[in-house]
């Protein structure tokens, strides 16, 4: 009898044990945390022009902005198709430009790199207007963003009459808000001291106007047209109309 109520109270001492085991919570693992996304590579055509442009950066800028206030040209956003031409005129010697002739030889520079930097160059766009920052952004967030403006001071003329002649002489190859088309460059955006001494280089014929040669639209403007057409490119610089 005792033997069979010790064996009872053994069995239920057990059961109790096994069914406490049973209910007791699971243990939560910790989750691995997730490794960082990487962000993804430039395409090799992107990534070669951005390369070949860290040389033209030396007097371009960084960001193709130009420098010197007009001494070297903007080149971010200008029309591909012109920057190709330019630099194979540059590479063949047909455009007199001592500092470019270095860079642009065929063992510098091939046919594939003028494609790469050309395109990378187009592709940057320059805001014209100072960007509105939160309050969370740090200096270095700031000045990076700041550095990328590209703003041309408002040059002086008659804006109307330099929209008219503009519009009536200019406008068939640059394109009505100055952006150029095909192999004609943009023009507004750009410095204007730059496009003043391109324009005198045209009428003392050290620069061919494209197929017109030395005589062209150009010689058929007073020194003032010129000077308003230059004043209202630098007034449509924040819209392009």
């Amino acid at each position: 009898m005792r033997a069979t109520l010790a064996r009872t109270l053994v069995l239920l001492l057990i059961g109790l044990g096994m069914s406490g085991l049973s209910a007791a919570p699971p243990k939560k693992v910790a989750a691995k945390p997730e490794a960082p996304a990487q962000a993804a590579a430039p395409p090799v055509e992107e990534s070669k022009g951005m390369d070949i442009n860290g040389v033209c950066a030396a007097c371009h800028g960084e960001f193709g902005q130009g420098g010197k206030r007009g001494e070297y040209p903007r080149i971010a956003g200008q029309r591909a198709a012109y920057l190709k031409d330019q630099l194979k005129s540059f590479r063949a010697r047909k455009r007199i430009n001592l500092p470019m002739y270095p860079y642009t030889q065929e063992r510098e520079l091939s046919d594939e790199d003028i494609e790469a930097v050309s395109d990378y160059l187009a592709a940057i766009q320059l805001p014209t207007k100072w960007p509105e920052f939160k309050d969370s952004d740090d200096a270095l967030t700031r000045l990076e963003a700041m550095e990328k403006v590209m703003i041309v001071p408002r040059a002086e003329g008659d804006v109307e009459n330099g929209k008219a002649i503009y519009q009536k002489n200019c406008a068939s190859c640059h394109a009505r808000n100055g952006r150029g088309r095909g192999k004609f460059p943009m023009l507004v955006g750009q410095y204007t001291i730059y496009l003043k001494k391109q324009a005198d280089s045209y009428l003392k014929g050290e620069r061919p106007h494209d197929e017109e040669g030395t005589t062209g639209i150009l010689n058929t403007l007073k020194e003032k047209d010129i000077q308003d057409i230059l004043a209202y490119l630098t007034s449509i610089q924040d819209s392009g109309k």
